[in-house]
């Protein structure tokens, strides 16, 4: 299985191309140089949240970041990032966007992980939604290529185990009738209603959800907006750190632990766009509105970003090409951060060939050295930490790509 992505970046399927990512990191590295040019600057657009020792760091790894891999994660959207649009023009864009996809692989343009969000399969628009889904599919076998690994197919607004379950059929027909690999295309699950999480008789709608993938599901998202939404709470109270949120995001982690279903966050709906834009220069005055419109809103990301990973969930959503600064700035200062206790925590546990220690007031037993093992495989994976620094934990290169605390026990043992 692929590494999880940090980040999933949606965009509209009309405007998908096979260059999209190498586009959305030079718009990104843009927004860099114009507002963080420096690590200093980076320090203070973030409210002096990332520390002074780690700013430096964090600066030039985030502008390599945007230059070699700025999406991890791609999704061609059909629901709402595609707008109101005619069948016809559906239509157009669900061939176009394959044919892309296509390009891509041969190019080797695309991001790691990429997929498509479908319209939700309601009786307004599931007919739409699984035309979509066949006209891409079968204009993508057209093309001869091989679907990137790890392709997914996003459900939204799910009200019934019974809507998951039909696409899982319709992804069958597609795939047999196509000569695509048998299960080859994933099922993702967006969880942004009330009856998603909880089913009518009271009992945690979620396991079911999944089962109804049939083996299919891959990443469970938290679509925070439309579920605060739902039950009533104001849309200046909408956002990742409401209540509801935080509940639902302990269901999700509850409910599928040990599953091996990827958990992903939401969205920063705050986005870092300027308010003065245009082909003229901007004043001095605007220049310095505009910094302060990108700061909040980087500071705000930031905020959102570091939540999530501090609760566990090392994915959550992009929705502008700027905030992939403060993405990258939260998650590498977050394993920057770590790195010496988690260092000094592993090495001294490996060495002790698994017994139990207790490093400073740390207890820690082979279950925490897994966690351990995790924090340094998803620091390398990110680009948040150099193979240098991850060999401080005391393992081998070899022992890392293992990915199994276990493992590495066992054969230290023996």
């Amino acid at each position: 299985m692929k590494k999880q992505p940090v980040h999933t970046v949606a965009g509209g399927a009309h405007l998908f191309r096979r260059d999209t990512a190498a586009k959305l990191g030079r718009i990104a590295g843009g927004y860099l140089d114009r507002y963080a040019a420096d690590p200093g600057t980076l320090r203070e657009a973030l409210g002096n949240r990332l520390p002074s020792a780690t700013a430096e760091a964090v600066h030039g790894r985030v502008r390599a970041k945007l230059e070699r891999e700025p999406v991890e994660g791609f999704l061609i959207d059909f629901e709402d990032g595609f707008g109101s649009r005619s069948e016809a023009e559906e239509d157009e864009a669900a061939a176009t966007a394959a044919v892309e996809v296509a390009a891509g692989v041969v190019a080797g343009s695309l991001p790691p992980t990429l997929g498509i969000r479908i319209k939700s399969l309601s009786e307004v628009t599931d007919g739409r939604a699984l035309r979509t889904l066949e006209l891409f599919l079968t204009a993508f076998a057209r093309t001869r290529c091989d679907l990137p690994e790890g392709f997914t197919v996003l459900l939204p607004k799910i009200v019934a185990a019974g809507q998951v379950e039909r696409l899982s059929v319709a992804l069958d027909r597609l795939e047999t009738t196509l000569g695509l690999p048998e299960r080859q295309v994933a099922i993702d699950l967006m969880i942004e209603t009330p009856q998603s999480l909880v089913a009518p008789d009271g009992r945690i709608a979620l396991p079911g959800l999944v089962a109804a993938a049939g083996g299919r599901c891959r990443t469970v998202h938290l679509g925070a907006y439309d579920l605060t939404g739902s039950v009533g709470v104001a849309a200046e109270a909408q956002t990742l750190g409401h209540p509801l949120c935080d509940m639902a995001r302990q269901v999700l982690q509850l409910s599928l632990a040990g599953t091996g279903v990827r958990l992903s966050d939401g969205a920063t709906n705050v986005l870092p766009v300027e308010p003065h834009r245009g082909e003229t220069a901007v004043s001095a005055a605007e220049g310095v509105e505009n910094m302060a419109v990108v700061h909040d809103a980087w500071r705000l990301h930031y905020s959102d970003v570091r939540r999530s990973l501090n609760q566990g969930f090392c994915q959550s959503w992009d929705l502008h090409p700027a905030q992939l600064v403060s993405r990258f700035a939260a998650v590498f200062s977050f394993f920057l951060e770590g790195l010496d206790a988690a260092a000094s925590r592993l090495d001294r546990f490996v060495t002790a060939a698994g017994q139990a220690v207790l490093t400073g007031s740390v207890f820690d037993d082979e279950a925490s050295g897994q966690g351990l093992l995790n924090f340094f495989l998803r620091g390398l994976a990110s680009g948040a930490l150099t193979a240098e620094e991850a060999a401080r934990s005391g393992l081998t290169a070899a022992e890392l790509e293992t990915r199994s605390f276990h493992e590495i026990l066992e054969r230290r043992r023996g």
